[in-house]
């Protein structure tokens, strides 16, 4: 990956520079990392030129604390708690030092892989990995989540995020298991969700999708597939919000030998004819996909493998949005979470089998990635989420 340290170096440093120029003097950026097995969450502060952080303090939260999401007005984290009793926690974020103050446990219907506000910070949506479930919770004018969820919808198989738009129209859960994007009309005023038409858009079987993230004009969808390691492009209508596939990327090069998902049926078809001696057993350890993140300025995607432990960086065509791999880079062991800084200089990535987070300068010109630091951090460590406060 030299070709990346090498080209429009200087360029990098103009643009690097000029980006965190454009912050207030007073903003400052606090980065915070979720740890499953200690059950608390690692708070730091980010140097904006450096990209170093500095340790803030822990805050408690419960076993295998794992998804978090910010408030729109940057004043709250929302924490998910998946063990019992599951629970949303809300904390307090201290502007001037960016530790976490619990003001508030509030009930979650089950064990929640994913959370996200709708774009008001009025509501607070959930999915569930083992109940197949989407929720949408009230969040009070105080920004804190005091009550049940007030609405619990099924999904297919292994729901595993779920995000509004930002007309705040629309919502779309991705579920794993069912290879299937649920596609919701959201009502603002009320919070719920209502079944789009169609109410599902169908992946290739044996895909596995798994996060979702919008480009920066909101035209399109991208959709990272766990099993197959694929990024799928979607079209979203502006008028009914429903999608339309546009194309796929892989995101794994086939160098790195893995094997990519298979359907239940297929997978059982494959282990009984290995069993009845008439084919080999495929030993190569699979795709496991996890995170998917864009730049602010929509040039860059990247997403992380678990099983080889790195970086996929992707380039997204202005206009088309059509979106093409570039390169991959090693990262901590079995990468769950990365997360961009507001400015778009820095991404920080954590491994659920590592005790470091590290953070990686992100080369303006070609999205290319080089590491500036490396930190302490707790055990399980597999969210982030960064945020600057002016």
């Amino acid at each position: 990956m030299n070709q990346f340290k090498k080209r429009a170096r200087p360029l990098a440093a103009a643009i690097g520079l000029s980006m965190a120029a454009a912050m207030p003097v007073s903003a400052k950026t606090f980065v915070y990392v979720a740890n499953a097995e200690d059950g608390d969450i690692d708070a730091y502060v980010m140097d904006v030129q450096t990209g170093a952080l500095a340790p803030v303090g822990k805050a408690v939260a419960g076993k295998q604390v794992m998804p978090m999401a910010l408030s729109p007005d940057k004043r709250h984290l929302y924490a998910v708690v998946r063990s019992k009793p599951w629970a949303v926690l809300s904390y307090k974020i201290d502007a001037q030092t960016g530790k976490l103050e619990q003001q508030a446990r509030a009930p979650l219907p089950e064990s929640m892989a994913y959370v996200s506000t709708d774009a008001t910070g009025r509501f607070l949506l959930t999915a569930s990995y083992g109940a197949s479930v989407v929720a949408v919770s009230p969040i009070e004018s105080s920004g804190l989540v005091q009550k049940d969820a007030a609405q619990v919808l099924p999904t297919g198989k292994n729901a595993h995020s779920i995000r509004t738009d930002a007309s705040n129209k629309f919502a779309y859960a991705a579920a794993l298991g069912g290879d299937q994007i649920h596609q919701f009309k959201f009502d603002a005023g009320t919070g719920q969700l209502t079944a789009a038409e169609p109410a599902v858009v169908k992946t290739p079987t044996g895909s596995g999708p798994r996060h979702i993230v919008f480009s920066r004009d909101q035209k399109f969808l991208y959709v990272l597939h766990e099993l197959s390691g694929t990024v799928d492009q979607y079209a979203v209508d502006p008028v009914r919000g429903t999608l339309s596939p546009v194309g796929s990327t892989q995101t794994v090069p086939k160098e790195a030998g893995l094997q990519l998902g298979l359907s239940p049926d297929a997978a059982a078809a494959a282990a009984s004819a290995v069993a009845a001696g008439k084919a080999e057993e495929d030993k190569r350890p699979r795709v496991w996909a996890a995170d998917l993140q864009l730049t602010p300025d929509g040039r860059f995607l990247y997403a992380t493998d678990r099983t080889t432990s790195k970086i996929a960086l992707l380039r997204v065509a202005e206009g088309s949005g059509r979106v093409s791999y570039v390169a991959n880079f090693s990262t901590e062991t079995q990468p769950r979470g990365i997360r961009i800084d507001p400015t778009g200089q820095f991404l920080v990535a954590t491994g659920q089998k590592s005790d470091k987070v590290t953070v990686y300068r992100i080369d303006p010109a070609d999205g290319g990635l080089t590491a500036v630091g490396r930190y302490p951090v707790g055990k399980d460590a597999n969210w982030v989420e960064i945020v600057s406060i002016p």
